[in-house]
């Protein structure tokens, strides 16, 4: 490959951002004579994390995953609230199965190419987009762009949390769990490393995922995060005997901080893109809705640099309070969730974390929250 290369399209990152707009492209069938070309640092295969999501009927990924759920546990220190979520189902899928079936329809598709190397920098010239790739600039039409580049620098009205966790798969030697029920969120555990969490995701009788989650400003030393979840598993679960079959660890920013959606012709996508869910760390099904997007204004001509809607501004401000919150320690998350998940319908709740609500529906949610710290809070971000 040599610097006058030229793409239509450039990936630059082949995590959950950059192959998920691969598919996305593939499958519309609009890009048959376009050339795509996917780079990262080394091809994806190990089971490196697990992403959990809340979808209506089947998704673009449906045939990767490994779970689903009709029921879920909301449970805190003073709730235990089962619900059902149609008409969604929670899925989870796990990335060895995502990264194999993203890299097979890559690979299956004769106008697609990867390739790995070291990506020294993204940026425009008078040539175009590029990037650079061990020592040498590849120019594409578009350059969609899912690499952070380090924590980013603060307004004073901006914080920076981690959503930081270590889960454990485990096989117990008899039945145990059901099948048909998980627990999204467990906050009966301890508060004092920061606002912490598990989540059980069974996948049959004598197998689940037991995730220890924490939002907080700083990771654990890895022995806290397997006291925590030897504790759930012993006190909570109840469970003396089991075997670990698989671990699994991640970090990911929970910030407010206004990151760029791209400029020219690089359009950053995932994470890089602001794509989290500042509040709650939830990113897979957003990447989804902004790939469709992307696809959708490119097969129409459009500059694909999606601006945010009136409902993504709401739900940026929403983030930022309960973030200002968090950071400032005003309420602890558990009394937050569990006012949410009691005094509202769960499905209404989730129809909010996805952003799919109006703002009646988003006035009458937030109202059940503690109005004077919300509103000091809301009045401090404005």
């Amino acid at each position: 490959m040599n610097k006058n290369s030229r793409y239509d399209i450039i990936i630059a990152g082949a995590g959950c951002a950059g192959l998920s707009l691969l598919v996305h492209l593939v499958k519309s069938g609009s890009f048959k004579e376009s050339r795509i070309l996917v780079v990262d640092r080394a091809e994806k295969k190990s089971n490196d994390r697990t992403w959990c999501f809340w979808e209506k009927g089947t998704g673009v990924f449906e045939q990767v995953v490994s779970a689903s759920w009709k029921q879920l546990y909301f449970r805190s220190f003073t709730l235990s609230r089962l619900f059902g979520l149609d008409p969604y189902s929670y899925k989870l899928i796990r990335s060895a199965d995502f990264y194999g079936y993203c890299l097979d329809l890559l690979h299956q598709a004769p106008h697609a190419e990867l390739i790995n190397g070291e990506i020294t920098q993204v940026g425009e010239d008078g040539e175009g987009a590029f990037i650079k790739v061990n020592g040498e600039k590849i120019y594409g039409g578009y350059v969609f762009n899912s690499l952070l580049d380090g924590k980013p620098v603060l307004a004073k009205d901006e914080y920076y949390l981690l959503q930081h966790f270590k889960g454990w798969f485990i096989e117990t030697p008899t039945d145990t769990f059901d099948p048909a029920q998980a627990t999204m969120m467990d906050f009966r555990t301890s508060q004092q490393s920061g606002a912490c969490f598990v989540y059980v995701m069974p996948f049959s009788p004598t197998r689940a995922l037991v995730e220890y989650t924490l939002f907080s400003g700083e990771v654990l030393k890895d022995e806290e995060y397997e006291e925590g979840l030897k504790e759930y598993i012993g006190n909570k679960l109840n469970i003396p005997v089991y075997k670990i079959l698989e671990e699994e660890m991640g970090v990911i920013p929970m910030t407010n901080h206004r990151f760029s959606k791209g400029k020219g012709k690089i359009i950053h996508i995932g994470t890089a893109g602001g794509q989290t869910r500042a509040s709650t760390g939830y990113t897979f099904q957003f990447i989804q809705k902004h790939s469709a997007q992307i696809v959708k204004a490119l097969q129409a001509g459009r500059n694909p640099l999606i601006p945010s809607s009136a409902r993504e501004k709401r739900a940026a401000f929403y983030d930022s309070v309960l973030l200002n919150i968090l950071h400032h320690e005003t309420i602890p998350a558990h009394e937050i969730f569990t006012r949410l998940f009691a005094r509202n319908d769960p499905r209404n709740v989730l129809r909010f974390l996805d952003k799919e609500n109006n703002l009646a529906e988003d006035f009458k949610l937030v109202s059940t929250l503690p109005t004077l710290p919300f509103l000091k809070a809301a009045l401090n971000q404005l």
